[in-house]
Order: structure tokens, then sequence, then C-alpha cells
């Protein structure tokens, strides 16, 4: 897989990139883990999750936050990471402009950037938010929730309790027609040791669902 330089705001961004012939092909951006603590495009959460929606058609993007791998700037605690998913966005769907449908995915902090990207862009149909840190971030922004989507931890998470992320899906206001769903992994730790495989499962049947039941309405439209 050639790396890809995306022009960012800090400037370039490392990425990988998939892409689809089929030029209504959904696309999906996928964002990794706090850059302070390890957190990399090629963690392997972010890699199971990129090839989920990779074998399901999508063309894919992930990336280095600023000041990560060859991603250029430095850690901003936030804001500059959400205009660095932003420009990754901008350029996935400029590559895509036929796209039928777009999703978000996120691992730890990266779900926290996700969640603020998918307030400030309402063509985001669907989010994966892996081990939300709901404990350590304010998610009280999400109100309501403008999509519908699938949070995810393992019951033995000890940086991120299980409660804390069930505790979020149940209480996050939504719009009408908005379903937030809460799953968990048995026995999977934080980062999912000996356990992606049982999280790639359970997101990809929750993808497939809702890409079913998107078709539905969409044709019900027609």
């Amino acid at each position: 897989m050639p790396e890809l330089i995306i022009n960012g705001p800090a400037g370039r961004l490392e990425s990988r990139y998939h892409h689809e012939s089929d030029s209504t092909s959904p696309v999906a951006l996928i964002l990794h883990p706090h850059p302070q603590f390890g957190g990399t495009m090629n963690n392997q959460v972010v890699y199971a999750l990129y090839y989920m929606f990779v074998e399901r058609g999508y063309s894919t993007l992930r990336f280095n936050f600023r000041g990560v791998g060859r991603s250029q700037g430095y850690f901003d605690n936030g804001p500059g990471e959400l205009a660095d998913a932003a420009s990754a966005l901008d350029w996935l769907q400029l590559q895509n402009p036929d796209s039928r449908s777009c999703w978000i995915a996120g691992v730890s902090f990266g779900t926290w950037i996700a969640m603020q990207l998918l307030m400030r862009r309402p063509e985001i149909d669907g989010f994966v938010c892996v081990a939300p840190p709901a404990n350590l971030y304010d998610f009280t922004f999400l109100a309501p929730c403008p999509s519908s989507g699938l949070m995810i931890n393992g019951d033995k998470d000890r940086v991120v309790p299980s409660a804390s992320v069930g505790e979020l899906a149940a209480k996050t206001k939504v719009q009408k027609g908005v379903k937030i769903e809460h799953g968990v992994i048995p026995d999977a730790n934080h980062f999912f040791e000996n356990k992606i495989e049982e999280l790639v499962n359970y997101s990809g049947e929750y993808v497939d669902r809702r890409t079913i039941e998107m078709e539905k309405e969409r044709k019900d439209k027609e």
C-alpha cells in the first residue's frame, strides 16, 4: 500500500488510502488513539477497522494526526487534530464526489475527535466509536447526536470503564430516528489484545445491518 501525503492545516499528513473503482462506493475515515500515548494510524485496532471497511467495498482512509510519524506539526490536544480530520475528510470526499454514504470511526482519543467532526459534517451517516474515553473527555457537545452509530468497548478495559461508555450511549440525546447502540466485547481490555477478531466481527455486523437499513430508506424516498 503506497504512502499518501495529504495537505493538512499544519503541513503534510501521512496517510494510507484504499480506493474503490465504483464511483458510488461509500467512504470511511478512521481516526487513531492519543498521539502522546503511542497512538498512530498503524495501531492494530485502527488497522483492523480500516480493513473491515475495505472488505465491505468502502473507499477508506486512515492517517497520522499532526506530529505523528511523518505528519508535520505538533500535538494540539484536540483543536488541531479536529482540523486534521476535517482536512482528511475533505480530501476523501474530493476523491469520491459521487459516494452514496460516509462513515467515520475512531479509537479511544480518536472517537472524541470523530464525534466532534460528526457534529460539524451532516453528510456523515454513521459511526463506530471504539473505547470512547467517556470518563476522560467531555462528550456533552453531542446534543443532539445527528447520526446513528455504535459505541463499543471491552469489559476488562481499565482505562475506560465499560459503565462510563454505557452511560454515554444511554444519555446522549439524539435526533428523531437516530439510535446509538452500545456493544461490549467480553474479556477485552482497552487495546483489545487477543480480541481484535471479536471486535471486527461485532463492528462489521453492525455496519452491514445499518447499510441495509440505509439502502431501504434511500429506496423508500425514491
